[in-house]
């Protein structure tokens, strides 16, 4: 057992994925416990029993279970890059609600039993709208380095983006292609997506580094 921090995780999931861009962009020590969804621990559902990730647990026992609410309380805390200083909230909530539900039903079309090129087109008009906020001299939303919009945002762009490769790069959307290249290509979200095996109660403790 450890006092620090503990974050249930599972490494492909947006929200869990741009959780722990926070927290190690805020520099928070912190153990990670890496998920199997078809098999949650009873550890986490315990805790949470809504059953999805992230779920952090703080020394006090206190839970945060939405990944806004991770990232926002990590960066209170500590801040070193600036990241509060890029914050859109209107364009966060636009990407939880409205593109995240044409995703959904882009990516997922057989559960949903869905029209897949027709959430696809919903979700490129969103995806217009954002490429137009770029600067043309600037990888990233917040300038020249990655900021809290872009770990908001990058880890749902990125999944996307990954449905249909062939597709998605014959899109007239070049500050959104670069975009993504420069934070697919970062120390942060190398070091975020670190490959762990899945958590067990008794297993020593992992960090997050």
């Amino acid at each position: 057992m450890t006092n620090l921090p503990i974050l249930y995780s599972f490494r492909r999931c947006p929200y869990a994925m741009r959780a722990r861009l926070a927290l190690l962009a805020s520099q928070t020590d912190c153990e990670i416990r890496e998920v199997k969804l078809a098999q949650k621990p009873p550890e986490m559902l315990a805790l949470s029993p809504k059953g999805t990730v992230p779920v952090l647990v703080q020394p006090d026992g206190m839970v945060l279970e939405e990944s806004l609410d991770i990232m926002m309380a990590a960066l209170r805390h500590n801040d070193p890059l600036g990241w509060l200083s890029h914050y859109n909230s209107d364009l966060v909530l636009k990407n939880d609600t409205h593109f995240k539900f044409h995703l959904d039903r882009y990516k997922y079309s057989t559960r949903y039993n869905t029209d897949a090129l027709e959430h696809r087109a919903e979700a490129l008009g969103i995806l217009n709208e954002l490429e137009r906020l770029f600067d043309p001299a600037y990888p990233f939303l917040g300038g020249q380095a990655m900021s809290l919009m872009d770990a908001a945002l990058a880890p749902f762009v990125r999944q996307f983006a990954a449905t249909d490769t062939v597709w998605f790069d014959a899109q007239r959307l070049p500050a959104i292609q670069r975009w993504l290249m420069a934070f697919t290509g970062s120390r942060l979200f190398e070091r975020a997506m670190i490959r762990l095996p899945v958590w067990q109660a008794g297993d020593c403790p992992v960090f997050l580094t």
